[in-house]
């Protein structure tokens, strides 16, 4: 595992760092990682929605599957989202702060990896002024607060 960062400052270094590695990184307005309902339904169930908060998993993720701004949806692979959760990993050494997209991304993959008729996808809301750009898209957005 790579370094751990266990203080606000080391959280907010990596964010930047991150960032930086990212060429044309925006802060999405709101993103989150969901899953598939195992029936027909078209609904994704998205255990943790983030809206203006928490880049620091946004870009462990969007780094994973290279996302940089905009609004899309991505499928995410098992390998996918196991990477991400190792990415996000040394966040959790740094106790200001719970951590509930690492605890949510890990249920989804503990999911994934028990009921093969679900899948997972992230999506990334560059602006909410967007148009719909997936079904996920359109459950996540019937979801956000407010």
């Amino acid at each position: 595992m790579s370094a751990k960062w266990s203080t606000p400052v080391e959280l907010d270094a990596a964010r930047e760092t991150i960032a930086a590695s990212i060429d044309g990184w925006q802060e999405p307005a709101a993103y989150a990682v969901g899953l598939t309902s195992a029936t027909s339904s078209a609904e994704t169930e998205f255990p943790r929605i983030n809206v203006g908060e928490s880049y620091l998993p946004a870009l462990v993720m969007a780094k994973t599957i290279g996302y940089a701004n905009g609004t899309v949806t991505h499928p995410l692979t098992s390998h996918e989202l196991r990477h991400a959760i190792n990415g996000l990993e040394p966040a959790e050494a740094c106790t200001a702060y719970e951590h509930p997209n690492l605890a949510a991304w890990r249920g989804i993959l503990a999911e994934l990896e028990s009921n093969p008729a679900r899948t997972a996808v992230v999506v990334f809301i560059g602006d909410l002024a967007d148009p719909v750009s997936s079904e996920a898209d359109g459950s996540l957005r019937s979801q956000l607060p407010g």
